[in-house]
């Protein structure tokens, strides 16, 4: 007789509810989890990408600025050297023959011969002594100004000296016709580059920035750099530039991150260059007040805070002082381009988890199918068979249910049937597990030779792989030390101090925290902790930052090798002056603690054809080749040198060279042979890599010493085929 609906309700409902609770478990977890991983790691993305591209900004925007300030270290010893190296004679001689005065009374440059584009042009002012002094430092300053003035042009507008008596000295080859119209009465000192070289204005007497300003000739904005000259405690001269600025405004404006504007101001607040609030008007009374709270901040920010907060306008703000004129580069984020991609994410997590539910249900309809209406029509069919004389039923008899109970009845009315089928399965099965047995020995035997034939062919490969992968790990080793040191270096024991105070004086805690001297400590002692523990939680971020970025390399690493038994990779645009910076940066760890200092002289060039981790890994060999070699110079005077430069047309160069403990002649030859290695934990494997690696990419490697204790200087040369991608 069949099994009634009511008679499988109670099953059925029980495992519904074991189901339905445990999806939706599972959904809220994974949910929740989901949503607060996406958001952490968003944000700290976002701000992370915000601090490198304002320090990157801030050092290519104050660059015009740095070299400003060392040409005219350059351009005031000369001077000074000029003016004493001029004798009367020549003075004389020469004086009468560049310049002429005029019936007006001043002084000029000759007209007859004179080229405004290419040559120094000289206005004195009539009333000024012509003494014999003055006429030295005019002619002095004239020889000074025509040998800087025209390599000066190819970044600055133009050259001058100004003497405090009135005369300029000028190489301005858009303007240089200005000296021979100028009025005779016309007082340069009066402009603004002037007055902040005088003593009163600048008593420490060093190179000054002047304020933004407008250039007569071309209406753009610029700015004056002024370096004062002293002679006897007096001031005799002022030696300047002028710069332009419409390119730094233009890409103040134009180029930033999406979604976020720059601002650029001087150190007492005036704006230099601002770019536009995407949910404000241009130069509105609200984007005016904006900004004012923008420069506020900054300049009220912490020491050595670069990352900000701006609450009032759900902001961030980041920000570089530009050396030099000492203005302030900041780039300002709006939080709604922080959060969107977390919000999308949340999104992203809600629509899976509506799809992880649907997908359940459909789970839970199977297994209810299996579970209930499947036996349950499996037990009508063994009633029929054993109906009809058919003794051989198969049913579940170890479930605790009623459909459990009800196949062990089966069972019982069926066993000797099933006990002759037990003992043939047996046989089966003893046979089945001797054919296994023979096939897996037949395995392991072709396993074996399998493995003998890679062996052979991998040893190559697998040194190569050890040595590369063992420089790069010795920097994941150095970063995964540090992060431990600051892990064991955290105060966390003070917040259980803290905890216990607060516990044993838990029935008068408001008394305790306002009135008792060790409880007014507590607070501003969490803060502080609170403070302490998140930079610390930061560096350890950074330093495990740079043990995933070490890891990659050492992935990247083994792909190049695994190529040696494959076709040759093919060749992709790469920026070689970025790909020397990621082989210093994968030595980092290890250039600090050996304590070397790097020079850069690196020539910017477009992108070139080669293969990118073949190139990468040779680099990171000699850099960190470089610093072992330099393990018995003392740490104060450890020095790496990276330069990069064209050869001629179709190569390029790159040398590496340290002043560590050099090669001997002897040495020279046998320096990239296979396990040759002067360092007695060398394996002599980097080099001999690193030379077929430039074989293969159409270049060499090669070495020079003057010998021990001289240094040695490695240089890889490399075709140099553009890239028109």
């Amino acid at each position: 007789m069949p099994e009634s609906p009511s008679s499988r309700a109670p099953l059925a409902r029980s495992t519904l509810i074991h189901m339905g609770v445990r999806i939706a478990v599972i959904i809220a977890l994974t949910t929740f989890f989901s949503y607060l991983h996406m958001f952490h790691t968003l944000r700290t993305e976002a701000l992370g990408q915000l601090e490198r591209h304002v320090a990157e900004r801030g050092q290519r925007e104050q660059a015009i600025f740095v070299l400003a300030e060392d040409n005219h270290v350059v351009f005031k010893n000369t001077l000074e050297r000029r003016f004493q190296e001029l004798t009367p004679e020549e003075v004389s001689s020469r004086f009468e023959r560049l310049f002429v005065q005029l019936p007006d009374g001043s002084l000029r440059t000759r007209a007859e011969g004179f080229d405004s584009a290419t040559m120094t042009a000289v206005f004195i002012p009539r009333g000024v002594n012509m003494d014999p002094d003055m006429r030295r430092l005019i002619l002095a300053s004239y020889d000074v100004v025509s040998w800087f003035g025209p390599a000066f042009g190819t970044r600055f507008t133009n050259t001058y000296v100004t003497l405090p008596e009135g005369p300029l000295i000028l190489y301005w080859p858009k303007g240089s016709s200005w000296c021979h119209e100028a009025p005779p009465d016309f007082q340069i000192t009066e402009f603004g580059h002037f007055p902040i070289s005088l003593p009163q204005n600048n008593p420490k007497r060093v190179t000054s920035w002047s304020g933004v300003y407008e250039d007569p000739l071309s209406h753009k904005p610029m700015t004056s750099i002024s370096t004062p000259l002293d002679k006897g405690g007096r001031h005799v001269a002022t030696l300047s530039h002028d710069v332009l600025l419409e390119e730094l405004m233009a890409r103040t404006i134009n180029d930033h991150l999406p979604g976020a504007y720059n601002v650029i101001f001087r150190h007492d607040g005036e704006p230099i260059a601002a770019g536009q609030t995407p949910l404000q008007q241009p130069g509105s009374s609200e984007e005016r007040a904006h900004l004012r709270d923008i420069i506020e901040r900054v300049r009220n920010r912490p020491p050595g805070e670069t990352v900000l907060e701006l609450p009032r306008h759900d902001e961030y703000l980041a920000t570089a002082q530009l050396e030099g004129p000492g203005w302030n580069f900041v780039t300002v984020l709006p939080e709604s381009v922080v959060t969107r991609p977390a919000l999308q994410a949340a999104r992203t997590v809600l629509l899976l988890g509506v799809l992880s539910l649907i997908l359940e249900l459909v789970i839970l309809y199977w297994v209810l199918q299996r579970q209930v209406a499947r036996p349950l029509l499996t037990f009508t069919q063994a009633t029929d068979r054993v109906a009809s004389g058919e003794f051989h039923v198969e049913l579940d008899t170890s479930r605790g249910d009623e459909l459990g109970q009800l196949a062990r009845s089966f069972r019982l009315m069926a066993d000797q049937v099933q006990r002759r089928e037990a003992e043939l399965r047996q046989a089966n099965e003893g046979l089945e597990q001797r054919v296994e047995e023979r096939t897996r020995e037949l395995k392991d035997v072709h396993m074996q030779l399998v493995q003998t034939a890679r062996r052979a062919g991998m040893a190559e490969i697998a040194t190569n792989v050890l040595h590369n992968v063992g420089n790069v790990l010795n920097s994941v080793y150095t970063s995964a030390q540090l992060a431990k040191e600051r892990m064991v270096g955290m105060r966390l024991e003070h917040v259980g101090r803290v905890a216990h105070m607060l516990q044993e004086r838990q029935s008068d805690v408001g008394t305790f925290l306002t009135q008792d001297e060790r409880g007014r400590n507590v607070i501003p002692f969490l803060g502080k902790l609170g403070q302490n523990l998140l930079d610390e939680r930061e560096e350890l971020v950074e330093l495990l930052d740079d043990v995933g970025r070490y890891t990659e390399h050492v992935g990247d690493i083994v792909k190049v090798q695994q190529n040696y038994a494959r076709t040759p990779r093919l060749h992709e645009p790469v920026q070689l002056t970025e790909l020397v910076e990621d082989a210093l940066r994968i030595n980092a760890a290890g250039l600090t603690r050996h304590q070397v200092k790097v020079a850069r002289n690196l020539e910017a060039l477009p992108p070139v054809l080669t293969d990118k981790h073949k190139t990468l890994m040779i680099l990171v060999n000699l850099v960190s080749n470089a610093k072992y070699a330099m393990d018995g110079v003392p740490p104060a005077e450890r020095l790496l040198s990276v330069k990069m430069e064209r050869a001629g047309t179709d190569r390029v160069r790159i040398e590496v060279h340290d002043n560590g403990m050099g090669i001997a002649p002897e040495m020279l030859t046998r320096i990239f042979q296979y396990g040759f290695t002067t360092r007695d934990e060398g394996h002599g494997f980097g080099l001999h890599s690193s030379a077929l690696a430039a074989q293969e990419l159409g270049g060499s490697l090669t070495v020079h010493s003057k010998g021990p204790g001289h240094g040695a200087t490695f240089t890889l040369d490399l075709p140099y085929v553009e890239s028109n991608g």
